[in-house]
């Protein structure tokens, strides 16, 4: 118990001094507020979403937003300033913030060491080195011989590699071409654990 008093008055102190320095982002601001309210993994920031979104539609309008920053405590944060953080959240430009802007935005940035295991594991997906991952690159490092979709006859070799691939590409990127940036924005989509 003694152990988790201690990381959570690190954690608290590593909050305010985020809070009070004036070089801070609105973004790690009231990132930062949440964390103070308990709101530290995953679970966590989907019930502080959830506590957001008033009307249980999925996404939060400008109104729940600016509500949900002033209950979470940063009630110094002007009209303008909420606009601002609003937008930083709004990726798509859709008027809303889905699940996924939100917590995209809510987790911190990747440290040095899982940016580089990132980097490396892409790496050696790219196997002709062109700086994309194609299903072809994929053909010469991934053995679909074990894949239980493959073994029951139900997808082809190359219905298994697409497959894959496509769990690395965005909504709005289905080309079959995965960029460094969408591998490295797909870890930021991912939980960790």
């Amino acid at each position: 118990m003694a152990a988790t008093s201690r990381h959570e008055a690190e954690l608290k102190k590593k909050c305010l001094a985020v809070l009070q320095d004036k070089d801070s982002t609105l973004v790690e601001k009231f990132r930062a507020q949440c964390l103070m309210r308990g709101a530290s993994g995953i679970k966590e920031l989907g019930r502080t979403f959830r506590i957001i979104d008033d009307d249980r539609s999925g996404s939060l309008s400008f109104a729940e937003f600016k509500k949900g920053v002033r209950d979470f405590g940063l009630r110094a944060f002007s009209e303008e300033q909420i606009k601002q953080l609003y937008a930083e959240f709004d990726e798509d430009n859709s008027g809303s913030i889905d699940y996924e802007e939100f917590l995209v935005k809510m987790r911190p940035p990747m440290n040095n060491r899982r940016m580089d295991l990132i980097n490396r594991a892409f790496a050696r997906l790219d196997y002709d080195k062109s700086g994309e991952v194609t299903v072809h690159d994929l053909d010469g490092v991934y053995d679909v011989s074990k894949h239980p979709k493959y073994m029951s006859g139900e997808l082809s070799k190359e219905e298994v590699l697409q497959e894959f691939l496509a769990t690395f590409e965005s909504s709005d990127s289905t080309d079959g071409i995965v960029s460094p940036f969408l591998w490295r924005s797909h870890d930021r989509r991912t939980p960790s654990t």
